[in-house]
């Protein structure tokens, strides 16, 4: 059995800290609002634990193979986030963005399978923390279903953040927008480092 403070210290620590899931669901809320930015955070839910079961059912392989798709998806993920940094900064404030876009369910679910941050930390929980220890079907889904939860909460609390600081974010919308299309930058240039 793991350390269970390591694995949720871990769980938390990464979760919670800036990524492309917590700014999007913060920029999402301050410019449609909280209950408008769930559809985003609901879906990077849903992706999140598709992301994390394929990471449980696959480590094994994906270890073997990783040397290999490593420089693959760092590129493929550096160019999406540099393309969700160009529609925040490209993006008007409370723009209807009901036909799709950055806040909608299917961007959320999307994210999460060009998110190396999420795709990381699904294979190093897995291979750490539960494969090692648990070989159930069942508890590893239910593990996975705790890491998406846990990563609802954190984009909800983003959103929250964004939401509640609206009208600040509104009178300085493009200075903000400029501040997260450059943490996103940051985020995707990261990955090269």
């Amino acid at each position: 059995m793991p350390n269970p403070f390591a694995f949720l210290s871990y769980v938390l620590l990464t979760t919670f800290t800036p990524g492309p899931n917590n700014i999007m669901s913060m920029s999402n809320a301050s410019r449609l609002g909280f209950r408008r930015s769930l559809r985003f955070t609901s879906g990077v839910f849903a992706g999140f634990f598709v992301v994390m079961s394929l990471a449980c059912a696959f480590t094994l392989t994906l270890y073997k193979t990783m040397p290999n798709i490593k420089p693959v998806m760092t590129v493929i993920g550096a160019t999406y986030i540099l393309w969700l940094a160009y529609k925040t900064v490209s993006a008007s404030p409370h723009a209807d963005e009901s036909r799709g876009g950055t806040g909608s369910f299917l961007s959320g679910v999307v994210l999460q399978f060009f998110n190396p941050k999420g795709i990381l930390y699904g294979l190093t929980v897995a291979s750490t923390f539960l494969v090692p220890y648990y070989k159930s079907a069942a508890l590893l889904a239910g593990f996975c279903l705790f890491m998406a939860a846990v990563a609802f909460v954190s984009t909800s609390s983003w959103a929250m953040f964004g939401s509640l600081f609206e009208r600040f974010l509104a009178r300085n919308g493009k200075i903000v927008s400029w501040i997260m299309a450059g943490l996103l930058v940051y985020c995707a240039v990261s990955l090269f480092i």
